[in-house]
């Protein structure tokens, strides 16, 4: 037994945020994500399972325990909208919300194409997939540093 971690936060999960390092993303993919053909991929070959909780909630378990880089060209990167890339879904404002507050001094939010996001998610420290079920409600997390 732990004290101070949220009840929510499986074994999995505080495994993988301890074993990453500077610059390493984690992916949080929505329910219809293709979280496995990922993951094959990523550093975790398993996805960590979150069902029953939405993107924010992944989110904000996962930005409690591990703080959001700042020295690449963004903190955290969305799945945009097919052909619409400066829209933000309900998912992505409510996500948003979560991490805005968390962002370090010259963090950045920003988006990436779907097919891109994809190929980018492949080679990921690890997939975390949850039953989000808003359309493109899926997250890079870049992990920052601690000072």
């Amino acid at each position: 037994m732990l004290i101070g971690l949220d009840p929510r936060t499986t074994p999995e999960l505080l495994y993988t945020l301890a074993r990453m390092g500077h610059g390493d993303e984690i992916v949080i993919a929505d329910r219809n994500y293709p979280a496995q053909w990922s993951a094959a991929g990523c550093l975790v070959k398993d996805v960590i399972n979150y069902p029953g909780h939405d993107a924010t909630v992944v989110a904000d378990l996962i930005t409690r325990l591990m703080p959001l880089d700042t020295f690449h060209s963004h903190s955290v990167l969305r799945m945009e909208i097919d052909n619409q890339p400066d829209t933000m879904s309900d998912v992505h404002q409510a996500v948003w919300d979560v991490l805005t507050p968390r962002l370090p001094e010259g963090g950045i939010l920003s988006s990436i194409e779907r097919q891109a996001f994809y190929r980018r998610a492949g080679g990921s420290f690890a997939v975390v997939q949850c039953s989000e079920d808003r359309p493109f409600g899926c997250f890079i997390l870049r992990k920052g540093v601690i000072f």
